[in-house]
């Protein structure tokens, strides 16, 4: 579970690097809508229960949301198939849009 967290991770790293070009910016960037996003809507330091709804709604897009709660299954009630199986299926589609979009945006051209 915790490879298919890093592969939708490193997607979405891939993809800001490959849509933008100069790496400060990028670095920048990937603070504000990767870190940040990740460290308060993840649901680890603050209960996304008592959130406003808006709030829930984005925590939804954040790939660190559904390993909290694999994360949290799994420490606190073991191996719970109903909750670790589609957290882990949306870890996965993630990982598929966010490479398969950085795939594209990526250039490729030969160089002799």
């Amino acid at each position: 579970m915790s490879s298919l967290f890093m592969l939708a991770s490193l997607g979405f790293g891939l993809l800001l690097s490959a849509a933008i070009r100069i790496q400060f910016v990028a670095a920048q960037i990937s603070i504000v809508a990767g870190f940040l996003p990740a460290f308060f809507l993840s649901g680890l330091l603050f209960d996304l229960g008592s959130a406003p709804t808006v709030i829930r709604l984005v925590s939804y897009l954040v790939p660190a949301r559904y390993f909290v709660t694999i994360s949290h299954t799994l420490f606190m009630a073991g191996d719970i198939k109903s909750v670790l199986v589609p957290n882990g299926l949306v870890l996965a589609a993630m990982a598929v849009v966010f490479l398969s979009l950085s795939y594209r945006k990526i250039p490729k051209r030969l160089e002799r």
